[in-house]
């Protein structure tokens, strides 16, 4: 019976990977001041390169657009000088 009741209650030991660890909560890494600045410079280094991105999208539909047009001035003034 002594042994039954040892079995059991060594059973209910906690396991090495559930342990509590010292001063820091799950997660507390996220909540450090330098690792909000560090992550808050990578944002915003992203929306900087992605603004980049659309700018230059932007400018090289401009010259389509431009040059398209110009194409467009010419025939209108092709066709003034066939009449």
């Amino acid at each position: 019976m002594l042994a039954r009741v040892t079995r059991v209650v060594s059973a209910r030991r906690v396991p090495l990977g559930m342990r509590g660890y010292s001063g820091r909560t799950e997660g507390s890494v996220a909540q450090t001041k330098e690792f909000g600045k560090k992550e808050r410079a990578h944002e915003d280094e992203y929306a900087r390169r992605h603004d980049a991105e659309l700018l230059r999208k932007l400018k090289a539909e401009v010259d389509k657009k431009k040059k398209e047009l110009a194409d467009l001035e010419a025939k209108v003034e092709e066709h003034e000088q066939t009449k």
